[in-house]
């Protein structure tokens, strides 16, 4: 049976190379007896896995010595109230701002509250004119010349792609331009984390869950820069503590042995395929034909605000919403899985992670093509 193609948001298509090398390696990691999920995380094939996918991690994005590296359990979520127990406090009373840009950096804003205080820095949650048209809330980012950044504050928070919503930032500002230089950025990158170059000298800190690009739900890669490592507040759990995790090179304790040995795989593939910079070409490839045919037809609508729409997150509606019920049979019938919206927003959105093949989103456009034609 054919695989169908999947566009699901997470967790997500994974390279189906490394979908055969793990069941190859399933009952047997290299001549070790043992499958990964039997190993000790503290034992040499282990360490191997790990240190391996550490330094290949290192190798795409081109990490300074001055970051730590950490792959930590939790996801994206959990790390909502894991980066303010570790960095909230670092600058005296307990203190972050945030980039309201969708539903994710709302629930990242919400969860901090609960640590110190918290300040909205900028917000998309209205509806706003640009260029002489009405853009709907949470579909435009605001100019970084618009922000305001409280100084005091220990770190600034914004998500770079936003899942739901399909809104990314394509650029990240400088906070000395927004007079705050003392304030790092910490950013969530869970969605396009390795879609393309990311330049995480820019910021203090980056975090993304596995599940959309680097691996299976259960691992998130922290990374960190080691001078904001060790200020925990002191109701952060031992095993939380950026600095122990970092000390003990994610093995303070047990960690996501599988998930992590998945996440290397999928690391060593994007390197063999042209490393980071080799996704974001064909990312673009994909989601300039999607969004062509989007904007070529008033049959289906993509809401976002054309510089920030997402490469990896593309959110449409069909001009007639009693029409999505067979839309997504007919989508399912046809081998696309997993079209339907996030129930918060509604309509249809395809994830076109880096593991789904151009010919995966091909197949999607002539789907819609023939739909249209049929129900048009």
């Amino acid at each position: 049976m054919a695989r169908p193609w999947n566009f699901s948001a997470g967790p997500s298509v994974l390279p189906e190379v490394v979908l055969q090398q793990a069941a190859a390696e399933m009952l047997d990691w290299h001549g070790s007896g043992m499958s990964v999920m039997e190993m000790s995380h503290r034992g040499k094939h282990f360490v191997q896995i790990c240190d391996e996918a550490e330094s290949d991690l290192r190798d795409l994005l081109g990490l300074p010595a001055d970051y730590a590296v950490m792959f930590m359990q939790g996801g994206g979520s959990g790390e909502n109230a894991i980066v303010p127990m570790n960095l909230m406090g670092r600058r005296g009373a307990p203190a972050a701002d945030f980039v309201v840009t969708g539903h994710w950096s709302k629930r990242s804003y919400k969860e901090a509250g609960r640590y110190g205080s918290t300040h909205v820095a900028a917000s998309s949650d209205h509806a706003t004119q640009i260029d002489g048209r009405e853009q709907a809330p949470l579909t435009w980012v605001p100019p970084a010349n618009t922000w305001q950044v409280r100084k005091e504050s220990a770190y600034l928070h914004l998500c770079s792609n936003e899942t739901i919503g399909g809104v990314e930032f394509l650029d990240w500002p400088d906070t000395a331009d927004l007079g705050a230089p003392d304030v790092p950025l910490v950013i969530d990158a869970s969605s396009h984390f390795l879609s393309r170059p990311m330049d995480v000298s820019r910021c203090g800190m980056m975090y993304a869950g596995a599940q959309k690009n680097a691996g299976p739900a259960g691992v998130t890669m922290v990374i960190a820069r080691r001078d904001l490592i060790g200020q925990a507040l002191p109701i952060c759990p031992s095993a939380f503590d950026y600095a122990n995790v970092a000390a003990e090179h994610s093995r303070y304790n047990t960690p996501p042995t599988f998930a992590i040995y998945i996440a290397g795989l999928v690391f060593k593939w994007v390197k063999a395929n042209g490393g980071v910079a080799g996704m974001e070409a064909a990312n673009k490839a994909k989601a300039d034909l999607l969004y062509g045919y989007l904007d070529s037809t008033g049959f289906y609508r993509n809401p976002i605000h054309a510089p920030v729409r997402s490469r990896m997150n593309v959110p449409f509606v069909l001009h007639d919403e009693s029409l999505n019920d067979a839309f997504l049979k007919g989508a399912e019938a046809a081998g696309l899985t997993q079209l339907k919206g996030h129930k918060s927003v509604g309509g249809m959105r395809a994830s076109i992670y880096n593991a789904l093949p151009l010919e995966g989103v091909t197949a999607l456009v002539e789907y819609l093509k023939e739909f249209e034609r049929r129900h048009g």
